[in-house]
């Protein structure tokens, strides 16, 4: 018994925390989540084939918005035809995703649209504003790329090529900072956090490991 009991305390993997859960996207095929360990860290394991979903937790409204974040991944290959500027190859093996709230008064009337079509095709509004951070293989490290389907989703490169891959890849960011950056404006309480490994437009498929996501 003893040793049986042992054996259960060496294999067991740290919990993600509480509030994660897969939220998938209307009319795409759901990408693979599971909580494992990767090189001796815990880890949300992704493995997405011409799919594209999220992991994601849904913040409290008393939480107050953090300025600083950290996260990590590992990538063993980028999807090789990717590009995140082109919406036909809008893909990336990760994603770790911000979704904000804010003065929806602002919102363009095409973002409300767009907005009140998420609300009728999910039961939620798309969130006032998206910051994403991403590893992609062609666009240039530390550019902002505005999405073409909503000017209210932005994604900034924090790793860029082929010269990191297959080992874990850790940053920490002011969130507060970035925001700002991307979306020339103060940030909205911090409503959800995602990570996204998506191969749906490339028609492809991609994996890789997300360490926890810290708040600061």
């Amino acid at each position: 018994m003893f040793a049986m009991l042992l054996l259960v305390a060496c294999v067991s993997v740290p919990s993600p925390g509480p509030g994660w859960h897969p939220h998938g996207l209307p009319g795409k095929a759901s990408t693979a989540y599971r909580w494992t360990t990767k090189d001796g860290l815990g880890a949300w394991h992704a493995v997405a084939h011409r799919s594209a979903s999220l992991m994601r937790r849904l913040l409290p409204a008393d939480q107050a918005t953090p300025s600083r974040v950290q996260f990590s991944w590992w990538v063993d290959e980028l999807i090789a035809t990717a590009d995140i500027r082109q919406p036909e190859s809008d893909d990336a093996s990760v994603r770790v995703i911000f979704a904000f709230d804010g003065d929806r008064s602002k919102l363009s009337m095409r973002n409300r649209m767009l907005s009140e079509m998420a609300q009728a095709l999910t039961g939620e509004p798309m969130p006032y504003a998206t910051l994403v951070y991403a590893w992609d293989g062609r666009a240039p490290l530390d550019e902002v790329v505005v999405s073409q389907r909503s000017d209210r989703i932005r994604t900034l490169v924090v790793e860029s090529g082929q010269g990191h891959l297959k080992q874990w890849r850790h940053y920490q960011r002011d969130l507060t900072a970035d925001f700002r950056r991307a979306f020339g404006e103060e940030p909205g309480r911090l409503v959800g956090m995602a990570v996204m490994t998506d191969a749906d437009n490339t028609g492809s498929q991609a994996e890789a490991w997300y360490g926890d996501i810290h708040l600061r």
